[in-house]
This record gives structure tokens, C-alpha cells and sequence, in this order.
């Protein structure tokens, strides 16, 4: 298959990785951070940190929009749930993160709450048109990649002049978490993390483009390489992150030109910017509160908010003191080192975000058998 198979052959993964391997000083370390979720699971489904070479080590970065999902956004798509004539809708991975005490969406409904599973945001659209006498919500999340969707589903509900659909939106922002982790105490201050370069994300940059990343670039010295999902593009993305390190060079480079321009999807940004603004700051999980971080809609849009629809609670409870989830988003710590990884803390019986989602580092180091490295560690 065009596109896939060429981007999978595994003779040229090692040539590549020689060619890494032959570039990079013995003398020094490279610390690369992939961002994405979607490039944390490619490394860890091909193996791909068994072909680079010792010094050039890969940090699991935030890029899980489930996982970065702080526990009082969950508590708050509970509340929502479980208010009288709602119906509450989202995506898989949402219905099984825990909130607080543990009660995560899914068993919510089995305590009664009407919470559905869509596989888009028309999928929202047409089950309020097929229930006028129920409150549908949609509960929003995602990188600016799943922004337009949620946009375009509310301009259908204008147009349909829907009343009863509203969106819980917690869609969040890139370049912000980007900022917040190198102005981290761990990077700038204390230097426990290094990171000397970033693989930016795939789907995202295919709408906000490459240009964001530049301020990256030559503000905080870090080089960045926007990389597809692919063996290929992550090995090669290594490659171009290790020469830029050796020449002392600090730019935005594109390996996934096929997808990505400088300037990204230009009708997918002005409909974004037409519909939401910046809210002041919102928490990440393990990120704390971020700057102008995440969206919400604009007030000629309000009659489709529902946290103006509803008095949505605004709480903050902690993350189970146990579960390392936001120590591994800030890159701190590795899924294995979390005590209840692969213990307590299954697919089947979550502890954390990071193992229930289909990006989250803990479940890719799970699926694909990065947890035999404890087993290998303890021998």
C-alpha cells in the first residue's frame, strides 16, 4: 500500500539505523523527546529503540490528549452525565479513564447515567436530532488535530437550529505543552530531564502547519523535525534531530512533507479561530495549569456551551498518589518506573489515563511487551 508499506520495510529501518549510529559522537548523548502519542506507539510496536544506539535515547513526551486529561475534567463529564434528561457522548478511550474514587464514565453508566460511544462528532449531531427530548453532550477532546470536527459539528447544529446539543469542550493546545515542559523546572532549572531535540507530531502539524515550532527553535535552542507515524519517518526523524545536534543548528525541519506544509491548513485554522478563544489557563495532567493552553467557545456560540448551559463544576482533586501518569507526561520517568505498572495497573484494570488510552506511553510499553524489560532487569 502506497504510503504504508515503503515506510515499513525493514532493511532500510537498520541502514538507517547504522547511518544514525555511524553520525552520532560516542562521546556525547542525544535526548530527543517524541511528543506524540502516535510516535510512541510506532517506537515501541517496531522495536525502534532496540536499533538506535546506546547514546541516542528517546523521552516519552505529554502527546496523549486523553492522557493529559486532568481527573476534574473527568469528574466534571461524570457530573454532566449523570444530570436529569442528559445524554452524554464521547470517544472510546474517554469512557474507562478514572476520575476521582476511581468512577470513570463507563461505570457511570452502569450506575445508570445515559453515556454513549460515537465515532464522530456527526455521529453527536444525529443522536440529538433522534432524541429532541434528551440533552446530548458532547464531551470534546483533542489537539488541534479533532478542533475542526467539533467546530464543524456545531456550525451543523446551528444551521439544524439544534437545541438540544452542547459541547464540553476540553480541546488543548500543542506549542503550549511544549513551552510549559521546557520552562519545567526538571529542564531549565534542576536539568534531571534532558532534552536536546523534539520529534513534533504528525496529525497536528498537518493543521497548524510547521511554522509554530520555530519559536521552539530559536527561543529555546531546541531543534525540531515534524515526523509521520511510520518506522521510517521516526528513524529518519532521528537521523536529521542527530546531525542538526552535531552542527550546533537550532530549526524546524519537515520529514512528513507528504502531509505537512509551513503553513498548515489554512480552512481548518480560520474556522477554529472564528469559533473558540484562548481560555486564561487550564490544567494539564502533569503539567499543572498551563497558560493559554486550551479552547472554548466564543459567545455567539454560547447556546451550544455546556459549561454556560450548565454550572459545570470547577474542582481540582489530586491523581492517585500511587500512579506516575504525570510524572511520565513531563518525560521524568518511564512507564516501568511506576510500581503498579503491569501489577495493579493493567489495560483490564487501570490505575491511570496513560494505560487506558490508545496513545498513552504505559499502554504501548503493555501491548507491545516494553514491560519484559523488567522482567529482563530482575533476572
Amino acid at each position: 500500500m502506497k504510503y504504508i508499506d515503503e515506510f515499513r520495510d525493514g532493511e532500510v529501518a537498520q541502514s538507517i539505523a547504522q547511518a544514525i549510529k555511524a553520525e552520532a559522537d560516542p562521546g556525547s548523548t542525544y535526548h530527543i523527546m517524541e511528543f506524540c502519542g502516535g510516535h510512541t506507539h510506532a517506537i515501541s510496536r517496531y522495536g525502534l529503540e532496540d536499533l538506535l544506539p546506546a547514546n541516542v535515547r528517546m523521552i516519552h513526551g505529554p502527546g496523549c490528549p486523553v492522557c493529559v486529561l486532568p481527573v476534574g475534567r473527568i469528574d466534571a463529564a461524570i457530573w454532566l452525565a449523570k444530570q436529569p434528561g442528559v445524554t452524554l457522548v464521547t470517544y472510546g478511550d474517554m469512557l474507562r479513564v478514572p476520575g476521582s474514587k476511581r468512577l470513570s464514565l463507563l461505570k457511570a453508566k452502569a450506575e445508570g447515567a445515559d453515556v454513549r460511544m460515537v465515532y464522530s462528532t456527526l455521529d453527536a449531531i444525529k443522536l440529538a436530532q433522534a432524541n429532541p427530548d434528551r440533552q446530548v453532550v458532547f464531551f470534546a477532546i483533542g489537539f488541534e488535530t479533532t478542533t475542526p470536527p467539533t467546530a464543524v459539528a456545531i456550525k451543523q447544529a446551528q444551521a439544524l437550529d439544534l437545541k438540544n446539543f452542547s459541547v464540553f469542550c476540553n480541546h488543548v493546545l500543542t506549542p503550549s505543552a511544549i513551552t510549559q515542559i521546557l520552562d519545567s523546572p526538571e529542564v531549565r532549572e534542576l536539568g534531571t530531564v534532558k532534552l536536546d531535540a523534539f520529534i513534533g507530531p504528525a496529525h497536528v502539524s498537518t493543521i497548524i502547519g510547521s511554522r509554530p515550532y520555530e519559536y521552539f527553535a530559536e527561543e529555546y535552542q531546541r531543534p525540531v523535525v515534524i515526523a509521520g507515524f511510520e518506522p521510517l519517518d521516526v528513524m529518519q526523524a532521528v537521523r536529521m534531530l542527530v546531525r542538526q545536534i552535531n552542527d550546533g543548528r537550532f530549526e524546524v525541519e519537515n520529514e512528513f512533507a507528504r502531509a505537512v506544509t509551513r503553513d498548515g491548513n489554512e480552512k481548518a485554522k480560520s474556522l477554529v479561530a472564528d469559533m473558540f478563544e484562548l481560555r486564561r489557563a487550564f490544567e494539564w495532567r502533569g503539567l499543572g495549569l498551563v497558560p493559554y493552553s486550551a479552547l472554548r467557545l466564543k459567545e455567539p456560540y454560547a447556546a451550544w456551551d455546556a459549561e454556560r448551559r450548565w454550572d459545570v463544576p470547577q474542582d481540582s482533586p489530586p491523581d492517585n498518589k500511587a500512579c506516575e501518569c504525570g510524572a511520565i507526561l513531563r518525560g521524568v520517568k518511564k512507564p516501568t518506573d511506576c510500581k503498579l505498572f503491569g501489577t495493579v495497573c493493567t489495560p483490564e484494570n487501570p490505575m491511570g489515563s496513560c494505560m487506558v488510552s490508545a496513545e498513552g506511553a504505559c499502554a504501548a510499553h503493555w501491548t507491545y511487551g516494553r514491560f519484559r524489560d523488567l522482567e529482563t532487569s530482575h533476572a
